[in-house]
């Protein structure tokens, strides 16, 4: 990582408040940033078909970066000078899926929560799409799962997966493309610095191996809010290891297992609570940054925390 001057003096002011999500979400929305192998496969794939896709599905984990490579692609495709939109797949559906009016680049979040019912309308906007001239419109749809496993396990419409999946990005969960959480680290704090109008501070000893040592399983997403605590609580310019938002010693081993597979409860709310649980005490109890990095809102991380059947929502 490039060494910033270590001499600034930084003390962070009580009175400064934390980001919104909008700007937490600008941090890991900003040009795609990465060394690794299989981050730039992914970014040259991006290159090769953006000037082509009309329909792509991105897939990865929560915080992966799914829009970082919506964006991407949108620049770099010939509707680039058009608008960018992005729906609730749910939401979009029941409001706007007009075939006839689609323009520019409208994605799609999570497809892959779309009920029978939805399936079936997104697939007759697919089927219409057919007859409108290329060109005019690109639909990115986003999913958290894979769309052919869902449509193999009978959970997604096959006509649907294929239609979506012609062309697919899968973005690598962070863990396994380690190599690019020293440059997203140094990255993110310079966006997270300059948001708060603060001088930039560097990564003190041992807190980089600490960073390299975390399982993430929230990803970007998770890196931007350990670092933005981690902000608050430095001293002189420097974050240390213990400014860091992250479990320590066996704890920090444990994290090799996904948190849902630390219960054998097989009812989904169970599996749900538990994860949340679990991402809140990797937070030390901090509800705000906890809902951030699962990608809720803190209402929704309530009735969960309050055993509501959030499933029901």
């Amino acid at each position: 990582m490039r060494a910033m001057n270590s001499s600034v003096q930084f003390q962070p002011q009580p009175s400064v408040s934390r980001l919104t999500l909008v700007e937490t979400e600008s941090l890991i929305e900003a040009q795609p940033v990465g060394v690794s192998a299989a981050w730039r496969k992914l970014l040259m794939q991006a290159d090769m078909a953006a000037p082509h896709v009309h329909i792509a599905t991105i897939e990865g984990e929560q915080g992966a970066g799914k829009h970082t490579l919506a964006r991407y692609l949108f620049s770099r495709s010939s509707l680039a000078a058009t608008t960018f939109q992005r729906r609730d797949a749910r939401e979009w559906l029941v409001t706007d899926a007009d075939p006839a009016t689609l323009a520019g680049i409208t994605y799609l979040d999570r497809v892959d929560l779309l009920a029978p019912p939805g399936q079936g309308l997104l697939l007759g906007v697919l089927k219409a799409l057919q007859d409108r001239p290329p060109g005019r419109f690109i639909m990115l749809a986003s999913s958290q799962t894979s769309l052919r496993q869902m449509a193999a396990q009978g959970l997604l419409l096959p006509d649907l997966a294929f239609r979506l999946t012609a062309v697919r990005f899968a973005i690598p969960p962070l863990r396994q493309r380690r190599e690019d959480i020293t440059v997203l680290a140094q990255s993110l704090l310079e966006r997270i610095c300059k948001l708060y109008q603060q001088r930039p501070v560097i990564l003190g000893p041992g807190t980089l191996a600490r960073l390299l040592q975390h399982n993430w399983p929230g990803n970007v997403r998770e890196l931007a809010a350990v670092l933005e605590t981690a902000l608050l609580e430095a001293v002189n310019g420097i974050i240390r290891p213990d400014d860091l938002a992250l479990p320590s010693g066996l704890e920090a081993q444990s994290e090799l297992l996904l948190p849902a597979s630390r219960t054998d409860s097989l009812n989904l709310d169970a599996v749900i609570q538990h994860h949340v649980q679990y991402v809140l005490d990797l937070n030390r109890g901090n509800k705000l940054r906890a809902a951030r990095q699962l990608g809720i809102s803190r209402s929704t991380l309530y009735r969960i925390l309050g055993n509501e059947n959030i499933l029901a929502h």
